[in-house]
Order: structure tokens, then sequence, then C-alpha cells
């Protein structure tokens, strides 16, 4: 008996189609040399997934320092929110100069490949207790705030416009999770022209005192203000301190009573911290999920970790090429696949 295997028939150049159409690739910018992928089939079956169930079951879930903002520039570093407030407006010498004490002290602990995240997390608790005491300390005023962030060098990842923008037009909600300063985040965000309604942000937030400085205190409690109203100086910080390592706690106890959030199982998860793969965990009965990692500094170190952990590892990109290619794949017409 002889059996015929079809394609041993078919034209070479047709066979070679084929073939050039099996294995092309339908996102260009994942082949980038700066792409590390441990399971690129996993990833490609992922993106087709989420592209299939369209726009309306996705949300995209971010952590912002060194993941929405750029990590350097010039080889000079970009502050983080928490460097934003290093501005003689808001912090004198003495508190600069122990900030960066325990910037020195704690960050190398904080990206140790070496330590668990157990061991991380009580330091990092220690550490941002510590920098929020000194803030505190300063009586920041709220009305500052927005002179330091545009006297500032912090700078989104280029292609940021490209990103918020086309989120918002496509109604997908971005939940961002920082362990940064939220006050100083969204103020980045709004001086960059992208705080679209879809933006929402979960951070440790400034809490400011409003207080009458003269004249008819007594009479504040029915409405009548006779003296002038401070415009807020920082006593404290609202909540639960949110640091790299207990995002999921943050997740799980406000992205679910976000109603924009509900319904949409498909997730793109983007972050610069082995911390920032829990930010997802608030979401409900997720269905898809891929996770695109930053890999910015001590990339030898880390590379082995962060490609056994993120599905997409982007090294040394300060750019959101990558993303904002998948979200152009996923968002568009089903009609053309």
């Amino acid at each position: 008996m002889i059996y015929h295997v079809p394609w041993i028939y078919t034209p070479v150049r047709t066979v070679l189609a084929i073939w050039h159409q099996l294995t092309k690739t339908e996102i260009p910018e994942l082949a980038k040399c700066s792409v590390l992928m441990r399971e690129r089939s996993r990833v490609e079956e992922t993106i087709h997934c989420m592209q299939r169930a369209g726009a309306g079951n996705l949300q995209v879930i971010s952590d912002f320092d060194m993941t929405l903002t750029r990590f350097a520039h010039n080889s000079k570093r970009v502050p983080t929110t928490h460097n934003i407030l290093d501005n003689r407006l808001l912090i004198n010498e003495d508190c600069t100069k122990k900030m960066r004490e325990l910037l020195n002290t704690y960050y190398p602990i904080e990206i140790d490949a070496s330590r668990s995240a157990g061991e991380k997390l009580p330091l990092m608790v220690e550490w941002w207790t510590k920098v929020h005491e000194l803030l505190i300390q300063q009586k920041i005023r709220k009305d500052m705030l927005a002179r330091a962030v545009k006297e500032s060098s912090a700078m989104l990842r280029e292609g940021y416009k490209v990103f918020f923008d086309h989120l918002a037009e496509h109604q997908v909600p971005l939940l961002i999770l920082s362990a940064g300063v939220g006050d100083v985040l969204e103020e980045v965000i709004r001086q960059n022209h992208v705080f679209h309604p879809n933006v929402h942000i979960i951070s440790n937030y400034m809490d400011f005192d409003h207080t009458v400085t003269q004249g008819c205190v007594e009479q504040v409690r029915y409405g009548i203000v006779c003296g002038t109203i401070s415009p807020g100086v920082l006593q404290a910080f609202k909540g639960q301190l949110i640091h790299t390592f207990n995002k999921r706690e943050g997740a799980l106890s406000h992205a679910a009573g976000l109603r924009e959030l509900r319904g949409r199982p498909n997730v793109l998860l983007l972050g610069d911290s082995l911390g920032d793969l829990t930010m997802a965990d608030g979401v409900s009965e997720p269905q898809n999920v891929l996770t695109v990692g930053f890999l910015n500094d001590q990339v030898e170190e880390r590379k082995e970790s962060y490609i056994n952990s993120f599905d997409i590892v982007l090294v040394k990109d300060e750019t959101m090429d990558v993303p904002n290619a998948i979200l152009r794949y996923i968002t568009s017409s089903r009609d053309n696949k």
C-alpha cells in the first residue's frame, strides 16, 4: 500500500510561501535584539487569544517608576517620584543627604538577585517608612508639587503618548500600581497631557492638612472663614504603605473595587521588578495574562531570573515600542486576522 503525502506534490514556491506565512512575525517589534522570551510560542498564542477577545476584554496594569518612566537618559538616571521631591522648594539639604544614604543602602538590596522576596520585604518596609518620616518632617506644601515636577528631569518613556492615547481611544482601563508618591505621579502624567479618564492609580498618597492661619477660626465649622487658608502641609501618608514587594496586597484591596476593571479577564502587565508580577492578583477570574518586564539595571546578574519570570523581557529599552505594538495588534480588527 502506498501512502501519498499531499504537500510533497505542491510546487516548491508555494511551500516556501506557506512556510513564510507560518513563521512570519506578526509583531515585528518582538524581533528586536533587546527582546528576550523564554517561550515565544506561548507569548504569541497568548497575544492571539487576547486579540480574538478584543479590546473590551482587556485591561493594562503597570508599575510607574522605571516602567512608564525612563530609567536613564543620556547616561544619566531619570528621577523617580521620590527623587522628584529632592528639590530645595520642598526639602532641605540635610533631608536630601539622608534620603540618598537610604537609597544607597536599600536599593542594592531591592535588586539583589541572590535574595528572596521574603528577605527583602521587611527591609523595603523599613526603607520607605524612613523616607516618608523624613518627608513629613519637611512640612512639604501641596501647592509646590507642580513646580517641583516641572523643574525636574522626569521623563516618560519614548512612545508614551501613543500608549496612553491608544488605551483611551479604545476605552481600555490603565491601572497604575506604584510604590512611589501618588501625588507626584499624577502631576507627571498631568503635565505630559495624558491623564485620561481611563487611568486609575493606586499609590502612596500624601495627607495634607488645611488650616486657617488667622481670624474667625471658630466659625469654620459653620462655613464662615474670615482668615487665610493654608494651601496644605504634609502631615502623613494615607493608608497602607505600598512598596515593591507588597503590591499583591494593594492589588487585592483596591483593584477589585474598581468597576471599570470588572469583566476584563485579559491583562497586559508591565513592570521593572519581580515584585510587580503580583499586580494582576486582584483580577477576578483572569483568562490571559501577558507579563512584560523592563530589565534596566544589573542585566547579567538578573537576566536569568527575569527570563524565567516574565513572558517578555526588554533589556535596556527606554521606549514603549513593544507594549505599543502588542496593543496595536490586540486592538486591531478581528476581521483582518
